[in-house]
C-alpha cells in the first residue's frame, strides 16, 4: 500500500555530474549538478537544470558552453565538495586536486579525471521556478581511452564505476543485471530453442 506524499522531484536515481565551464583559466569552474539528462538523440541534446543565484549560472549564460562531466565512486568526494561550495570563493580545480582538460570544439574545459566529458553548446534557455534549463546541443564526446576496446573500441563504462544520486545520497552502481534488449533477445531464444525441440521429437 502506497502513502500520499508530498509533491516533488523523487525521480531516483539520477545521475551526480559535474558541469565544467568558462571560456578563460581565470574563470574556469565547476558547479555539482544531479537535475540533468538526455533528452534528444538526433542531433544529440540534453540539458543542465541550474539555480540563477550559482556562479556557474552566468558563466554558461555568456560563454554559451559548458561540459558535462560523468563521475566515478573515485570523484565521490570532489563531487559532493564542488556541489556545496561556490566557485566566487574557490578555485574548485585546484582544491579538488582535478585537471582542466582542453576540449575539441567548445572553450569550456573538460575535467580530464572524469571517463567520459560531454562538450556541449547552449542551444536554449528555459526559466522554470527555481531553476532553469539550459538545453545544449552535444557538439563533441571525450572519453577515457582506457575504457575503449582495443580491438572493436567498444566503450565499456561499468569499468569506471560510475556514480549516481539518490535522495540525498549517493551509490555506485552496483551489479549489471542485463543490457539494452536482453529481455526480447532472451525470449526470442528460448523460442529457438523450443522449435528445434519440436522438430527434434517429430523425428
Amino acid at each position: 500500500m502506497k502513502k500520499s506524499w508530498k509533491p516533488g522531484t523523487m525521480i531516483y536515481p539520477i545521475p551526480a555530474v559535474m558541469v565544467s565551464c568558462g571560456a578563460e583559466p581565470e574563470e574556469h569552474n565547476i558547479i555539482t549538478v544531479a537535475w540533468t539528462g538526455t533528452i534528444c538523440s538526433e542531433p544529440a541534446m540534453c540539458y543542465v537544470s541550474i539555480r540563477p543565484e550559482r556562479h556557474s549560472y552566468d558563466i554558461i549564460k555568456r560563454t554559451g558552453e559548458f561540459v558535462i562531466n560523468l563521475t566515478t565512486e573515485a570523484l565521490a568526494e570532489a563531487t559532493d565538495w564542488c556541489g556545496v561550495r561556490s566557485g566566487r570563493d574557490f578555485d574548485k580545480f585546484s582544491h579538488c586536486g582535478l585537471t582542466p582538460e582542453k576540449c575539441a570544439v567548445v572553450a569550456a574545459p573538460a575535467i580530464a579525471e572524469a571517463p567520459v566529458s560531454i562538450e556541449c553548446r547552449v542551444k536554449q534557455i528555459i526559466p522554470l521556478g527555481s531553476h532553469d534549463m539550459f538545453i545544449g546541443e552535444v557538439v563533441n564526446v571525450l572519453v577515457d581511452e582506457s575504457l575503449l576496446d582495443p580491438q572493436s573500441g567498444k566503450l565499456d563504462l561499468q569499468r569506471s564505476r560510475l556514480l549516481c544520486y539518490a535522495h540525498g545520497e549517493y551509490f555506485g552502481l552496483g551489479e549489471r543485471l542485463g543490457t539494452f534488449g536482453w529481455t526480447v533477445k532472451g525470449s526470442t531464444r528460448k523460442k529457438e530453442m523450443r522449435r528445434t525441440t519440436a522438430k527434434s521429437t517429430k523425428k
